[in-house]
């Protein structure tokens, strides 16, 4: 009995502690307010007071005015005066600039003359050439001209295997020829034209049977190397005094695997149903191909006129 009268009397302790601390919170919680309130009357006070002085300031007779905040719409105008203004200025600037170039104001053709400018012109390698037609009209209309370009290309063909066609038609100017050898000189998928068009040097790798390597001039070293031709119709040939041709028919294959990019996955020919051949491209723009029995070269034919390849 008595331990429950202790329990009892614990918790009314208890709660009378609690009860304490609640009624002290409410108070600092009323104080802050109390407080806040206080300071927040002031503040409204004192501003109004600022806002009546200015209003009462005289000026020139007349009473100046409170400023009003200006709306969104007033501000909206603001920005699109200003933006209107700004296009003005790039407007007149841009203007100005093309007046300026056409003028040919500072321009050293302009300055120094076309007849002076072809001169310096004519000492420049093709890239730095080629970069110039960029600079201005009048630099391209010079830049561009036959009389820089012709022994440009002149230089390009020196020690070439072929020119291509695609550079050789009738017409073109020199900067469009050279610029079109250039390209084609990257292409590394051979046609059915880059076949067609050369006679093929052939012999057998070193990894060749020694019968097929007897046969083969270019390790015997005696008569002149074994050819071959590829048609149009899709036939393979030999010269009649080869050795190694048996009379036997003969036909190839060009094989061009492009992937989603466009880009090519592979490209060779084959020969019959023979190994594939790898196809490269040559540092004086000839063709190459070969597997691990024989290789072929194309002949040069540079000197032939209209140029070969395919037409682009």
């Amino acid at each position: 009995m008595w331990s429950s009268h202790r329990i009892s009397t614990r918790r009314i302790r208890t709660f009378e502690s609690v009860l304490n601390y609640f009624n002290s919170f409410l108070l600092l919680l009323s104080l802050y307010f109390f407080s806040l309130s206080l300071s927040l009357s002031l503040y409204l006070s004192r501003a109004a007071s600022i806002g009546m002085a200015a209003a009462a300031i005289d000026d020139g007779g007349g009473q100046r005015r409170r400023p009003r905040r200006r709306s969104l719409e007033s501000r909206l105008r603001v920005v699109v005066a200003e933006n209107r203004r700004r296009s003005e200025i790039e407007s007149q600037g841009a203007e100005a600039e093309e007046e300026r170039e056409n003028n040919g104001d500072g321009d050293p053709v302009k300055v120094l003359g076309e007849d002076l400018m072809m001169k310096i012109l004519a000492r420049l390698d093709a890239r730095s050439l080629a970069r110039s037609l960029l600079v201005s009209r009048p630099w391209f209309s010079l830049a561009s001209s036959d009389s820089l370009w012709s022994p440009l290309c002149d230089q390009l063909w020196i020690g070439k295997a072929h020119i291509p066609r695609w550079a050789e038609v009738p017409g073109l100017s020199k900067l469009a020829r050279y610029s079109r050898a250039v390209i084609d000189s990257k292409r590394v998928r051979i046609m059915r034209e880059d076949l067609c068009d050369h006679a093929w040097d052939f012999h057998f790798t070193e990894a060749a049977p020694p019968y097929w390597k007897n046969l083969d001039p270019y390790w015997g070293g005696a008569g002149r190397p074994m050819r071959r031709y590829f048609h149009p119709d899709g036939s393979h040939t030999a010269d009649l005094e080869d050795m190694v041709w048996g009379g036997h028919e003969c036909s190839y294959t060009i094989v061009t695997g492009i992937v989603g990019d466009g880009k090519i996955r592979e490209n060779y020919v084959r020969v019959n149903r023979w190994p594939r051949l790898a196809v490269s491209r040559r540092e004086d723009w000839g063709w190459e191909m070969s597997n691990v029995v024989c290789a072929y070269s194309s002949i040069p034919d540079a000197n032939i006129e209209g140029g070969t390849g395919p037409m682009f």
